[in-house]
Order: structure tokens, then sequence, then C-alpha cells
């Protein structure tokens, strides 16, 4: 019976400790990075629904980011991007119409015939006006990690503005930073509740722990390829479409 016992008290100082380990270092990463978030504020739910404040455009500007690196964020269907998504995609359209970004990285999953992200995150940003050579592609970008890996190891980014939800934004912009990206963050959050967000709240801090110790060893990515860098003129070579 004292085994049992032994090995009971064992299991709950180790649920104890790994518990202390995500909370502390959700903690750490949020303080880390919490003076790089741009703030933005929702004028209405009709077309011109985003507004960046000037101190923010003013911190953009001054960050001079070569471009903004859209996360993705799953489909409704093999057309249509999720609510989630749609909210990103808006934003770094709002960003590039506004002249404070002159590039869209687009990064998300490609790894299924009934879903891939960038092709839907794509036309949504063509059928709203950017043009095409503006736009890179990244169909490897899997996880936060994939992203920012490609991010500086493919296209070569060095300044970017990070563009995903206020929850995501921080393992992000720590991600960007541990490959040496400087970056500012954009909260994608659109006034709107997003379904199963506690989940997505409880995964995210468990997230951060696997990425903190991805981020201490960097292991290659599942793809890696040629090199395109952002400042170049290959944006449309990237598309496959």
């Amino acid at each position: 019976m004292g085994r049992y016992k032994k090995a009971l008290t064992a299991l709950i100082v180790i649920i104890v400790v790994f518990a202390a380990a995500v909370v502390g270092m959700s903690y750490w990463i949020n303080r880390t990075m919490i003076d790089r978030g741009v703030e933005y504020t929702v004028t209405s739910q009709t077309s011109e629904k985003i507004r960046i404040d000037a101190e923010e455009k003013a911190r953009i500007k001054e960050l001079d980011p070569e471009c903004a690196i859209v996360l993705g964020a799953g489909l409704n269907d093999p057309e249509t991007p999720s609510m989630m998504l749609k909210d990103r995609l808006d934003l770094a359209v709002y960003m590039y119409r506004h002249k404070l970004v002159p590039k869209l990285l687009l990064t998300g999953d490609n790894g299924q015939v009934h879903h891939n992200e960038i092709h839907v995150m794509l036309n949504y940003c063509l059928d709203a006006g950017v043009p095409s050579e503006d736009i890179f592609c990244d169909h490897a970008g899997f996880s936060t990690y994939e992203s920012m890996y490609r991010a500086d190891y493919i296209f070569r980014v060095e300044r970017a503005v990070v563009i995903t939800q206020y929850y995501h934004l921080f393992r992000a912009l720590w991600l960007a930073d541990g490959f040496g990206i400087e970056a500012l963050g954009a909260a994608s959050d659109q006034q709107q509740p997003y379904p199963h967000q506690k989940y997505r709240n409880d995964r995210e801090n468990l997230a951060r722990v696997k990425d903190y110790f991805m981020l201490t060893v960097k292991p290659k990515p599942k793809y890696l390829g040629d090199t395109f860098p952002i400042t170049g003129d290959s944006g449309e070579e990237t598309h496959g479409e």
C-alpha cells in the first residue's frame, strides 16, 4: 500500500510542477512581449470597421515593416475562411490599403487535399484588391513555430507586423523574436465572440510550453526549400495556384 501511496504522491508532484510551469511560462512570455501588441479600435461592423489610431500607426511606420505576416486559422469550407481567419485577413487588407505594410506573407496549412488555407487566403486578398505581386504565400505553415522559422529562412523577413488574435499574439511575437524577426503585433479580434474560445485559451497555454522547448532546440520544419526574399518581386512564384 505504501508503494502506491508514494506513486500517487509522485504523480501529484509532477502534475503540480507541470501546472506551475505552464502558468509561469505563459506569464513570462506575456510580460516579455506585452509592449509589442498593436491595439486598434473597431468603429462599426460595416465596410470600414477597423481603425488603427495615430500613435499605433506611428509605431508601425517607425518599424518600417517589410510585410504583414498573416497566420492561418482554419476554414469553414474549402472556399471560405473561418471567422477568425477572415478577421485576420480583413486587418491585413486594411493595413495594406493604408500603406502600413507593403506586402503580405500568408502562411497556413496546405497539407490536405480538402484543406488548403493558402488557396482561400490568397483568393480573399486578391478579391479585396491586393495586387498579386505583393502577396507571398507559405504553403507549409503547419504551426506558428514553422511559420516563423520559414518566414526567416525562406522569406528572409527581418521586420514585420504579425496578425493574429490577441490570445495567440504573444507566443507568435515571442517566436518571431526567437528567429531574429523584429516584429509588432496586430490583434485582429473584431469584437465578436469566437466559438470554443476557452478551449483555445487552454490549448495556447500548453502550446507556449511546447514552443519554449522547440525554440530552444530549433528543429527544422517538415519542409524548407528555395528562398523567396520578401523584399523581392517573386511573390507570384509562391502562389501555387
